[in-house]
C-alpha cells in the first residue's frame, strides 16, 4: 500500500479499536508523523502492512495514554506542593 494509504489505515484502526473520533485519530497520526515516527515506513514499502499498521496504532495510542498519565502525575505533585 502507499504511504498515504498506510496512514489512513492506522487512522481507521484507531477509530475502530479505541473508538476515537476521527479528528482525535487524525491528530495522533499527524503528531506522530511530525515526530518522525513514520520515516522508515515512508522509505521502506515492506513496512506498510496491515499487521504493522495494527501494531503502530496500538503503539501510538499507548504512548499517548502514557504521556497523559505522566502529565497528570506531574500536575498532582505540583498541586500537592502548594
Amino acid at each position: 500500500m502507499t504511504y498515504e494509504e498506510y496512514l489512513d489505515e492506522i487512522t481507521t484502526l484507531l477509530t475502530e479499536i479505541y473508538d476515537l473520533e476521527d479528528a482525535a485519530a487524525i491528530k495522533l497520526v499527524v503528531d506522530a508523523q511530525a515526530a518522525d515516527f513514520f520515516v522508515k515506513h515512508d522509505d521502506q514499502e515492506e513496512m506498510r502492512t496491515l499487521e504493522q499498521a495494527r501494531k503502530d496504532a496500538v503503539t501510538l495510542f499507548t504512548d499517548k495514554q502514557n504521556k497523559q498519565k505522566t502529565q497528570e502525575s506531574q500536575q498532582r505533585r505540583v498541586h500537592q506542593k502548594k
